[in-house]
């Protein structure tokens, strides 16, 4: 069973396999100040969205955690956030 910090720390790696030297954010290669205001609070929302489904439950390898991404980005299609903005008071 993998923790939750083991299944961050896996995701960074995979990251930084797949894009060396691009990662953006405090402590990456391409720094990003925290509280950008570039980030809206539907990026938020969304970024944690992915999370809570990504980690419902403990991530047991790599190919697990890819695919709990691929899967948690698959739900968000236009009826998501047709239903989301009604909640939120989207416009």
């Amino acid at each position: 069973m993998v923790d939750l910090h083991a299944g961050v720390h896996m995701f960074v790696g995979f990251l930084d396999a797949t894009f060396p030297n691009r990662r953006i954010g405090r402590d990456c290669p391409t720094p990003w100040p925290p509280r950008s205001p570039d980030n809206t609070p539907l990026d938020f929302f969304l970024l944690r969205y992915v999370k809570d489904k990504v980690f419902s439950t403990p991530v047991p390898d790599i190919t697990n955690l890819k695919a709990r991404i691929t899967d948690a980005f698959a739900t968000v299609t236009e009826d998501f956030w047709r239903t989301r903005g009604e909640k939120l008071n989207i416009d």
